[in-house]
């Protein structure tokens, strides 16, 4: 996908967020408290090799696998996209929300953490189709954050798990399952 299109389908919307706490007012504190990692002891985590296994078994159970496991260890905050089905698009009430996370990784709290963005669908259509999919729209919120809000792209990797994980795994179609997560990997290196 050219990053033209990528670029355009950002023209769309975010809405935030954590995982303990689902219906509280989106804040850049509340994002920079949720993602802090000072004090904590980061486990290392291998992008390429947490892709590899995703790819490897696109409708299987990435949750049983170690290096996946690790990332439940990370501080993390659910940002739940409003993604338009089956497009990296994001829908229009998201842009707010997406400049409040840029700007809460411009603070000095977050400002020396890298972040794993990793990408989620809903289980409609081909689950290897919805890993790239989900591949696809985290590195779509990357580029956003690198090229529009001025991250540095050394700080940010981006990954998918396609329809692993479900929100609402009683209705893994749900649109609710279309989301991004941000984990802080620690110290950036």
């Amino acid at each position: 996908m050219s990053i033209r299109k990528i670029s355009a389908a950002l023209i769309g919307g975010i809405m935030l967020l954590p995982v303990a706490v689902l219906a509280q007012e989106v804040s850049q504190q509340r994002i920079i408290t949720t993602l802090d990692n000072a004090g904590k002891v980061a486990p290392k985590i291998d992008v390429e090799l947490l892709k590899q296994q995703a790819a490897q078994d696109p409708a299987g159970s990435a949750a049983g696998l170690p290096d996946w496991a690790k990332l439940a260890q990370l501080s993390q905050l659910v940002v739940e996209l409003n993604f338009v089905n089956n497009s990296v698009a994001m829908e229009p009430e998201s842009y707010r929300t997406l400049g409040l996370i840029a700007d809460a990784l411009h603070h000095p709290n977050l400002a020396r953490y890298s972040f794993l963005i990793v990408g989620h669908t809903s289980s409609t259509g081909d689950a290897k189709r919805n890993l790239q999919l989900s591949e696809d729209r985290a590195n779509a919120i990357k580029l956003a954050l690198s090229t529009t809000f001025a991250i540095k792209p050394e700080r940010l990797f981006a990954v998918g798990a396609g329809q692993e994980y479900p929100i609402d795994g009683t209705n893994p179609a749900s649109a609710v399952n279309r989301r991004v997560q941000l984990f802080n990997l620690g110290l950036l290196k």
